[in-house]
């Protein structure tokens, strides 16, 4: 199988010089010492992972990967699996709330269409990448072929090399396919090895019944699948196109030094499944909020993460990390402009 080069040598570490310094600047900047919290360490985690003294995440990159699921035919979502393909057309519309943010930030957005059973015509910022109508039905089969997830993976990592050629400083991954929920809750139960009524949920609206329906497909498909933990061969079992992709987008950005903000539940489990592979990758993480989904939680936890927001939200599309960058430029704005004790004239900290 031809595998990305991310996927296979462990990513840069970010610059510990530029860490160090931009830590040893919070300390003189006129403020209290930690009183702008998580801004501080925002701005010198990206110091370091820009391997600069002046850190910014502009330009931010939005690119949102979209793939069909087999499994829906085991009726594990509250939409009909048109709506991927239509969906895909309200982003090239703009009306899908990554397009409204994507314009309100000036940051640049990508659809890149893996494969829907719902026929799309060609439109204005969609890169057709067909794998194939959708992945096979996970509770009865793999999910992808060695071929499919192979492509999947190879769209990932083109997606942040054409990030890195237009100079991006913020990646932001995003996610489109009904019946994503359940492929992701199974990936996080392969890999953390919990059970699927503690980590499935309702996904785009269903009740009490309908989780509950969803939790048994995902067991069947834990069965079928066994105790194999290999990222490669849980993400080809269990996964889908869109997951897979956004796995491997986590990785090509991280080989190429690009910070990479994920957003909710199912880019959180990509992320999980990127970091099984390349434990290094999660120095380049940060993690916008936490998803009303709740799986979620239990993969942050996984990861050592604490987001920045609890905003409640659960759409998907990268809208919740979307949600977060004013943070990010805030905290960057702050560590690069603020004045220290000694430039402003005002007294530090007494000495003790």
């Amino acid at each position: 199988m031809a595998l990305p080069d991310s996927w296979l040598t462990s990513p840069p570490r970010p610059s510990v010089q530029h860490t160090a310094l931009a830590a040893e600047r919070q300390q003189v900047l006129t403020k209290p010492p930690g009183s702008l919290g998580q801004l501080e360490q925002l701005a010198i985690s990206l110091a370091g992972l820009h391997g600069t003294d002046r850190p910014s995440v502009d330009p931010v990159r939005m690119v949102v990967f979209a793939g069909d699921h087999g499994v829906c035919a085991e009726g594990v979502s509250a939409f009909p699996q048109a709506v991927t393909a239509q969906m895909i057309a309200n982003f090239a519309s703009g009306g899908a709330a990554i397009s409204v943010m994507a314009k309100e930030l000036g940051a640049s957005l990508e659809v890149v269409n893996l494969g829907t059973v719902g026929e799309v015509p060609e439109l204005p910022g969609v890169i057709d990448q067909i794998i194939a109508p959708s992945t096979a039905n996970m509770a009865e089969s793999p999910a992808m072929s060695s071929r499919q997830v192979e492509s999947a993976l190879s769209s990932g990592d083109e997606a942040a090399r054409r990030a890195a050629n237009v100079g991006c400083r913020l990646f932001i991954g995003g996610d489109m396919g009904i019946g994503n929920t359940t492929s992701a809750a199974a990936l996080a139960c392969a890999l953390l090895g919990q059970q699927p009524t503690t980590l499935v949920g309702p996904g785009t609206g269903l009740n009490s019944e309908g989780v509950a329906r969803k939790a048994r497909v995902v067991e069947n498909a834990l069965q079928r699948h066994g105790p194999d933990r290999d990222p490669l061969m849980v993400l080809a079992s269990l996964g889908g196109f869109e997951i897979a992709a956004l796995t491997s987008a986590i990785l090509g950005c991280a080989a190429r030094r690009i910070p990479v903000l994920v957003d909710g539940f199912i880019v959180s489990v990509a992320a999980l499944v990127a970091v099984h592979q390349q434990p290094a990758a999660r120095e380049w993480l940060l993690f916008a909020h936490r998803s009303a989904e709740p799986g979620h939680s239990a993969v942050l936890e996984a990861l050592d993460a604490s987001p920045l927001l609890d905003l409640g939200m659960r759409l998907g599309e990268g809208s919740g990390a979307a949600v977060a960058v004013p943070l990010l430029r805030a905290a960057c704005a702050l560590h690069n402009r603020m004045a220290s004790f000694t430039d402003a004239g005002v007294s530090g900290k007494a000495e003790e």
